[in-house]
């Protein structure tokens, strides 16, 4: 494990975006190969649901690969669910990733992150206002997302309930005049009302990571993709139209099983689309 440092308020180091929220933590303690630099880059937050749906796993995995790869460093709080696939989703882009924990600087938690942990630090940082060897505790995880919100000149939503963590760090970062944005989600469903709520609000609306960077005055240049064939492209245009099985789409698009699966596959690889509980979406 790399060996922590620490960063009081009155270092030169110190992020100044931090320092000016109503409440900073009088030390940051680090853990990583990243310099302290990476804590003034222009940075966004990805948060939501630690229960999340398939579909918010994807989204925020694949906004927060686009984000990166612009040259944004996104940072979130390495829990289940929203946060864990935001980081992998920047890890994937080669890009770089924050992690504020609740905890002791020392602890990767949940313990189940311990790999993801050691990823983010690669090249990254793991943050903390907490010392080696504190254990994380419920009420520890509101005050670290002030962290969150106070490293950032804007928090995207990406799935909340009404009464989420991930609208606590929205709150934080309303109060503190930075931009909040939010992924519409089904009306339907429990895990769309904190972040619709917050559509309600005025939060930004985000349908694609162009979104989020043109609040940073970056423009979204995607390079036009390479055909993959036929039958491919014939999935691709499908799947534009929502989400389906590969029984679905055999039936809709009239491609027998074997290069139906020969074809899916090619499309993922490529990352053209994703696959989340049997379910086949185009990637955002």
């Amino acid at each position: 494990m790399t060996e922590a440092r620490r960063l009081r308020r009155r270092d030169v180091a110190y992020p100044p975006l931090l320092a000016a929220i109503h409440d900073p933590p009088a030390q940051l303690f680090l853990r990583g190969g990243g310099g302290d630099a990476i804590l003034t880059a222009p940075a966004v937050a990805i948060v939501g649901a630690r229960a999340c749906s398939s579909y918010g796993r994807s989204v925020a995995r694949s906004l927060a690969r686009e984000i990166a790869a612009a040259g944004l460093v996104v940072v979130s709080g390495m829990a289940r669910g929203i946060d864990g696939e935001a980081h992998r989703g920047a890890l994937e882009a080669g890009g770089t990733t924050v992690a504020v924990l609740g905890c002791g600087i020392d602890r990767d938690y949940p313990a189940a992150h311990a790999e993801l942990a050691r990823r983010i630090c690669e090249h990254g940082l793991a943050v903390s206002e907490y010392e080696p060897g504190v254990e994380p505790a419920p009420w520890r995880f509101p005050a670290r997302n002030r962290i969150i919100a106070g490293l950032c000149c804007a928090t995207l939503v990406v799935e909340a309930r009404e009464r989420s963590g991930a609208l606590i760090t929205a709150d934080f970062a309303l109060e503190e005049g930075r931009d909040v944005l939010a992924v519409p989600g089904e009306i339907t469903s429990t895990l769309s009302g904190g972040t619709n709520a917050l559509l309600r609000l005025g939060a930004i609306p985000v349908t694609c990571a162009a979104d989020v960077l043109e609040v940073f005055g970056i423009e979204l240049v995607k390079p036009v993709p390479a055909s993959l064939g036929h039958a491919a492209d014939a999935l691709l245009a499908e799947l534009g139209k929502g989400a389906l099985t590969a029984d679905e789409l055999a039936r809709a698009v009239g491609i027998e099983p074997a290069p139906l699966s020969a074809s899916l596959m090619e499309l993922e690889l490529a990352g053209r689309i994703t696959l989340e509980d049997g379910v086949y979406r185009p990637a955002v």
